[in-house]
């Protein structure tokens, strides 16, 4: 018990002393272009919709 205490404690004051450090980062100016998500999503969800195709046609046989 005395272990599972101490390594929450540890747990806690890492993360007390991390959380400003993560939310101490630069903004963004407004002057930013947006980036297109669509770079290689068309051809995962192609390769999804061809790889259940075909578990789906040998799952048939």
């Amino acid at each position: 018990m005395k272990k599972y205490i101490l390594s929450s404690f540890f747990a806690l004051a890492l993360f007390l002393v991390s959380a400003p450090t993560l939310l101490a980062q630069p903004g963004f100016d407004d002057d930013v272009e947006d980036t297109p998500i669509d770079g290689g999503i068309a051809l995962l969800v192609g390769a999804g919709i061809a790889f259940g195709f075909k578990k789906k046609v040998k799952e048939e046989n």
